[in-house]
């Protein structure tokens, strides 16, 4: 009798078993912690840039520091100034209650969306034009300023515009849409590109090219820092800039957009276009 029970034992004890393993291979399914603020499917962080930013007490913001007018470190006193820093600095009085509360950390046009994605920044606000096949990688906000592109060449230059350009030695940035173009609107032209503005500047001042070409709003910025460089060609594209988010951060966008919206009811944006570009910005 005592076998029995004891064959009956062993055999309940293995039926347990097999039915908790079977109970415990459902966590299998459950994605790496989950419900924990692990990335959700699609690489975008399940907690929203909002509540990321509010806990670490700042908000990160990805911005140029090469770039005159936009985002520039003065070397004099080490601060990054221009039109898209007061841009984030509204962006975080918005969301922080006090514009102080910030980061601003260098990002250059091949390393903003990389550095977004991977939760370095919580936004991009550099220059950055509105682009279909970027729309796959991040949310833009709406459009906060209008550039086109355009060609900055020393003074005695032949160069009047893009008809002029193949054969010559174009300077672009890497990460930027204007190398892109000016493949497309000028086949036969050599395009080499460089790290960021500051490098591409350098370059054709030191005559590695024979035209940068960019948004003509970062070009009048370089040509204000030296009058031996001018504009040519118009622009021949259209160039508007939006603000980035991490792909289905849908308070952050909000906040931002709010934020747009509240700086052009209140003339607050006007005021900041014309501290850098010394007009009112162009009226639609």
């Amino acid at each position: 009798m005592k076998k029995k029970v004891s064959v009956f034992s062993v055999v309940l004890m293995l039926v347990m078993a097999v039915m908790l393993a079977a109970c415990g291979g459902k966590e299998v399914d459950k994605p790496a912690g989950a419900g924990e603020g692990a990335p959700a499917q699609g690489g975008s962080a399940e907690k929203s840039a909002v509540a990321a930013a509010k806990e670490r007490g700042k908000l990160i913001v990805g911005v140029k520091y090469d770039t005159n007018l936009f985002g520039k470190k003065d070397p004099a006193d080490g601060q990054v100034k221009g039109f898209d820093i007061d841009i984030a600095k509204a962006v975080a009085k918005k969301i922080m209650g006090d514009e102080t509360k910030i980061e601003l950390k260098e990002v250059t046009s091949k390393t903003r969306i990389p550095m977004l994605d991977n939760g370095d920044i919580d936004a991009i606000i550099a220059t950055m034009t509105i682009t279909e096949e970027r729309k796959k990688q991040v949310d833009f906000s709406e459009v906060y300023f209008e550039a086109g592109q355009s060609l900055l060449v020393p003074n005695d230059s032949p160069i009047t515009g893009v008809q002029d350009l193949n054969g010559k030695t174009v300077i672009a940035v890497k990460g930027s849409t204007s190398a892109k173009n000016i493949r497309e609107k000028a086949p036969e032209a050599k395009v080499t590109e460089y790290e960021n503005y500051a490098e591409a500047f350098t370059a054709l001042k030191s005559k590695k090219g024979d035209v940068l070409t960019t948004d003509n709003s970062i070009l009048l910025g370089m040509q204000k820092e030296d009058p031996n460089f001018k504009l040519v060609g118009g622009l021949f594209t259209d160039e508007p800039y939006g603000i980035a988010v991490r792909k289905g951060d849908a308070e952050m966008l909000k906040a931002v957009n709010e934020t747009l919206s509240e700086l052009k009811s209140s003339g607050e944006y006007d005021k900041i276009y014309e501290k850098w570009f010394g007009e009112k910005p162009p009226k639609k």
